[in-house]
C-alpha cells in the first residue's frame, strides 16, 4: 500500500509539473499584441548632407581600424624585424626562449621606434590640419601618405619595384617617383623587406653553424656518436651570443638598417 501511495503522488506531482510547463511554454511564445516587442529608433534618415559626410567619416575610421594590423606589419620596419630576431632564437636552436610573446613585444616597440619620425610627419602635416578643419579627408589622406611613401621608396630596391611597374602596366619610363601609384608600391616595398630580412638572417647563422661544425667533427673525432651535438653546441652558442652582447649588436643592425 504505500508503494502504490507513493507511486499515485509521484504521477500526481509529474502531471502537475508537465501542465505547468505547458502555460509556461504558452506564455513565452504569447502573440505579439499579447506580448509588446520593443522598437529601438537610434537609426534616423539624415536631414542634411553634413550627416552624410559624417556617417562616411566613421565608415572610414572603422575600416581603418579594421585594417591598422596589417598596416601596422606590411607598411612598417615590423616585417624585417621580427623575421630578424626570429632567425636570432633558431640559430641558436632554443625554439622557445625567448618566447615567442617577447619578440613580437620587442619587435612592436622597436617598430614605434623606427617609425616615429614618420609618424610625426603624419601628425603635423596630415592628422592636425584634417582635426582643425583646415582641410578635407581626401587632402589628409594624401598628405599622410607622403611621409610613409617617402620611408617605402627608402628601403624598396629599384628591381622589386620594377617588377611590379611591368606587370601593372604603368607608362615607361616613370618620369618620377611620384607617379608609381601606392597600391605598386606596398608589394614591392613587402618582397625588399623579406629580401633584407633573409639575408640578415644568413650572417646571424654564420656563426652558430661554425660552433655546430666544430662541435659535430670533435665528438666524431672522439668517438661519441651517441652524443647529440646539438647538447654540448648549444651552450657555446649561448656563451658566444652573450660575449659579444648579441642582441645590441642585432638590434642596433635592424635600427642602422633603417637610417
Amino acid at each position: 500500500m504505500i508503494i502504490q501511495k507513493s507511486f499515485r503522488l509521484k504521477t500526481i506531482y509529474t502531471t502537475l509539473f508537465l501542465i505547468n510547463m505547458i502555460n509556461i511554454h504558452k506564455t513565452a511564445f504569447a502573440a505579439p499584441e499579447d506580448f509588446p516587442i520593443p522598437s529601438f529608433p537610434f537609426i534616423e534618415p539624415a536631414e542634411t548632407p553634413g550627416d552624410v559626410s559624417l556617417t562616411l567619416q566613421v565608415i572610414l575610421l572603422l575600416t581603418i581600424l579594421s585594417l591598422a594590423p596589417s598596416i601596422l606589419i606590411m607598411l612598417t620596419s615590423f616585417t624585417r624585424t621580427i623575421i630578424v630576431l626570429s632567425f636570432v632564437r633558431n640559430g641558436m636552436g632554443v625554439q622557445q626562449v625567448p618566447p615567442t610573446q617577447v619578440l613580437i613585444g620587442l619587435a612592436l616597440f622597436l617598430t614605434i621606434f623606427i617609425m616615429a619620425p614618420v609618424w610625426s610627419q603624419i601628425n603635423e602635416q596630415a592628422l592636425q590640419p584634417y582635426i582643425n578643419q583646415e582641410i578635407n579627408t581626401t587632402e589628409a589622406l594624401q598628405r599622410a601618405q607622403v611621409p610613409l611613401r617617402d620611408f617605402m621608396f627608402r628601403q624598396t630596391r629599384e628591381k622589386d619595384l620594377a617588377l611590379f611597374v611591368h606587370y601593372a602596366k604603368l607608362e615607361k619610363p616613370v618620369d618620377s617617383l611620384d607617379d608609381i601609384p601606392t597600391y605598386v608600391l606596398i608589394p614591392a616595398f613587402i618582397i625588399s623587406e623579406l629580401k633584407t630580412a633573409f639575408q640578415m638572417g644568413f650572417v646571424i647563422f654564420i656563426p652558430f653553424l661554425i660552433i655546430d661544425m666544430i662541435v659535430s667533427s670533435t665528438l666524431m673525432s672522439m668517438g661519441m656518436l651517441m652524443l647529440p651535438p646539438i647538447m654540448i653546441s648549444l651552450p657555446f652558442k649561448i656563451l658566444l651570443f652573450v660575449m659579444v652582447d648579441g642582441w645590441n649588436l642585432v638590434i642596433n643592425s635592424i635600427i642602422t638598417g633603417f637610417r
